[in-house]
């Protein structure tokens, strides 16, 4: 069997996901955007993969225009073209396609359609609620207009493909709204690839490279865009600007890194450190050299966004602080399992409490990572979310 994998964000376990199958014997090509900016996963042909792994990144004739919605949409098409010959070029039995943004996604679902390829929407995120949200916000009446197009459009898509997996069963009842079919609809949990992501001492390499190895660092590694609060994190570094062995460091690109960095100067924020994307060789460093790591996603985002980085978070063994939804997954996890702290969006007061409550207690820190690092180990097993998915795919010819 062949199989088209295609993850549009180049995450982690998505590509693990492909590899494990191409390790069972099937032909797995793994596509991604290589033009989008945001934090990859290992994305390179190792020694150790299979014959039949393939991986490839699609790159735009032009550099990817995210916050431009007319040019981003045009790119969208684009992209989804390469992603059709890519179709007509392999000749798969099955294609799994996961974070696509909806224009591409209808390219890429009528070209399975017309090569008699089995599709299978892996639903990341409800991506037409937020669009309705950002476009009715901006520009009212016509952005109702254009949001309501893409929900719709989103609905025609999911009762196209021949199965759906859902990454939360938050989604169900959306499903069930837009009548879908509940024997199509799986779900099947985002994890994090522990194999890949081992335990290290704050002391390493990268940590005293970046002069880490001896500060308290409260982290944020990941994409930092629209449905995230910079504000948060520049409000914390305010709070704890005259703590000299603490900083706040924020690892991303794109908007909301440009925003600190503005602010940073402004403010004279010298605990606040701004890097870029960082190799995924080297994150487990990263992760390594953090005391503390944070995640936030706004209050509006509820639970049809479910931050991956909060499930990498636990292969490291270090607590948690999100500032999410209640009602979000990722919150859920990390309460039900005590792996950290929880906070409003709304309440930027929680946040710097909660914080100083772990930068003053060890003890505490201590047991939600080692509580973080179980919870990972007894919940990310490959060799059993490759099952699921096997059989999804058997399912659906």
């Amino acid at each position: 069997m062949r199989i088209l994998i295609h993850d549009y964000s180049g995450h982690p376990f998505q590509v693990q996901l492909s590899r494990s199958l191409s390790k069972r014997g099937y032909d797995v090509l793994h596509l991604y955007s290589a033009s989008f900016q945001t934090p990859h996963g290992s994305l390179r042909k190792k020694a150790s993969d299979p014959e039949s792994f393939e991986c490839r990144g699609l790159i735009l004739s032009k550099p990817f225009k995210k916050y431009s919605f007319i040019q981003r949409r045009k790119q969208e098409i684009e992209y989804g073209k390469l992603l059709t010959r890519e179709v007509e070029r392999f000749g798969p039995d099955v294609c799994i396609s996961s974070n696509s943004p909806l224009d591409t996604q209808s390219l890429l679902l009528k070209s399975c359609r017309k090569n008699g390829v089995k599709f299978i929407f892996w639903l990341q995120d409800v991506y037409s609620m937020g669009i309705y949200s950002i476009l009715q916000k901006k520009y009212s009446i016509l952005g109702q207009i254009i949001g309501w197009h893409y929900i719709q459009l989103e609905k025609s898509l999911l009762r196209k493909s021949d199965e759906i997996v859902l990454i939360t069963e938050d989604f169900l009842p959306l499903m069930i709204k837009w009548q879908m079919k509940r024997s199509k609809l799986h779900v099947i949990h985002n994890w994090a690839p522990i194999d890949e992501i081992p335990v290290l001492p704050k002391s390493n390499p990268w940590s005293k490279d970046h002069g880490f190895e001896n500060k308290f660092c409260i982290v944020y590694a990941g994409t930092l865009g629209l449905k995230h609060n910079p504000r948060l994190l520049l409000h914390l570094s305010m709070h704890l600007k005259e703590n000299k062995d603490v900083c706040v460091v924020v690892i991303s690109e794109g908007l909301g890194k440009d925003f600190l960095e503005k602010n940073k100067q402004e403010q004279k924020l010298d605990n606040l450190i701004l890097l870029g994307f960082q190799p995924f060789e080297t994150l487990p460093s990263v992760l390594a050299s953090a005391d503390i790591l944070v995640a936030v996603l706004e209050q509006d985002a509820g639970v049809f966004s479910v931050p991956s980085k909060v499930l990498t978070y636990h292969c490291a063994a270090r607590p948690l602080l999100l500032t999410v939804p209640q009602e979000n997954l990722a919150a859920r996890i990390v309460l039900e399992n005590n792996t950290g702290l929880v906070v409003s969006p709304d309440d930027k007061g929680d946040f710097v409490r909660a914080t100083k409550l772990l930068l003053s207690d060890k003890v505490l820190r201590d047991k939600l990572g080692c509580n973080a690092r179980t919870y990972a180990e007894n919940t990310f097993d490959i060799e059993t979310i490759t099952n699921h998915f096997e059989k999804i795919i058997f399912g659906s010819l």
